[in-house]
């Protein structure tokens, strides 16, 4: 009787964790070591002056301490050639997380850029949600953010 029990519940929970391990994210992954994550990852580290400019020129009205990156919380959303096949301009849609400090989240945004091979330009700059900080860090706030 112990055995018809154990048996089902050990299948289960091991169907559960391989679906969960093979869900797919909100957005696209690569595979991990793959030449694709590597471009990706080059991608994102030339782009990244630009995020945290924009980022920074942003925020300067509303926290004290601008607020940073990294290439680990950029979502692609969209990413499309608009002149046509190997044209070599892009427009680029990504979700960022901003973090202030020991990576203490305050924010997520969205930020277009058209891309071509002499500049990258931001085209919009939509501000998605802001988190709540914690009472240490309450002083970095000049004035409250409006979700546009």
């Amino acid at each position: 009787m112990k055995i018809v029990i154990i048996v089902p519940s050990f299948f289960l929970l091991f169907l559960m964790s391989a679906i969960l391990n093979y869900a797919e994210p909100d957005y696209y992954q690569p595979a991990e070591k793959s030449k694709e994550e590597l471009m990706m990852d080059l991608f994102f580290s030339l782009l990244l002056p630009d995020v945290q400019k924009s980022v920074s020129n942003y925020y300067s009205d509303y926290l004290y301490t601008s607020p940073m990156v990294y290439p680990y919380q950029i979502k692609i959303l969209k990413m499309e050639m608009t002149n046509g096949y190997r044209g070599f301009m892009f427009l680029v849609t990504i979700e960022v997380t901003r973090v202030v400090g020991p990576h203490i989240p305050v924010g997520r945004d969205q930020l277009t850029f058209t891309i071509t091979p002499s500049e990258v330009i931001l085209k919009s700059f939509k501000h998605m949600e802001t988190y709540e900080l914690p009472p240490n860090w309450k002083d970095i706030i000049k004035k409250k953010q409006m979700i546009v």
